[in-house]
């Protein structure tokens, strides 16, 4: 026998991730005819829980491009260990020209980050921590993929536990 479905509906599951648009912006490609436009999207999908992801995507129309970067990110989701609200220890990465350092912080410290990496940490669910952008590019889309760089280099007490027993 097959499940019974409500109201001869079919169930649709609920994301569990919150997502926050980035950057949009109207790339053209020149041709012999003229120019070609498309649109760039950068999407970060998170569950506030440790787990955080993010994708770009290029399409004609806004709204399927927004489509591909979401489940692009979908695709690029890391877990990062929390310590409480903050994370274990301080951690500098770079991507491209974008440097950030990020620093944990005590409880009721904030979220002290500005632009993209005030995104992708909220998203990831940190509730205290500094975060600074070292480097000097305003552009979005490495800023974030450097907080997520540095966000992967993270290894909480459960990396911790496993080196121990080898080394026993």
């Amino acid at each position: 026998m097959r499940p019974q479905q409500r109201g001869g509906r079919p169930q649709v599951k609920k994301d569990e991730f919150k997502d926050a648009l980035l950057d949009l912006r109207r790339v053209s490609r020149v041709t012999k005819g003229g120019k070609r436009f498309r649109f760039r999207a950068t999407v970060v999908i998170g569950d506030e829980k440790g787990k955080v992801g993010a994708g770009v995507a290029k399409g004609l129309d806004v709204q399927t491009t927004i489509q591909k970067a979401r489940s692009n990110a979908k695709r690029n989701l890391i877990s990062i260990p929390l310590k409480g609200r903050t994370i274990p220890h301080e951690v500098e990465a770079k991507f491209s020209a974008a440097k950030i350092r990020l620093k944990p912080a005590k409880t009721g410290h904030g979220l002290i980050a500005g632009g993209a990496a005030r995104v992708v940490l909220s998203l990831a669910g940190v509730k205290d921590i500094s975060a600074k952008c070292v480097g000097r590019t305003p552009n979005k889309l490495t800023n974030a993929l450097a907080t997520i760089e540095a966000l992967k280099q993270l290894h909480g007490a459960k990396a911790y536990v496993g080196v121990r027993i080898l080394n026993d």
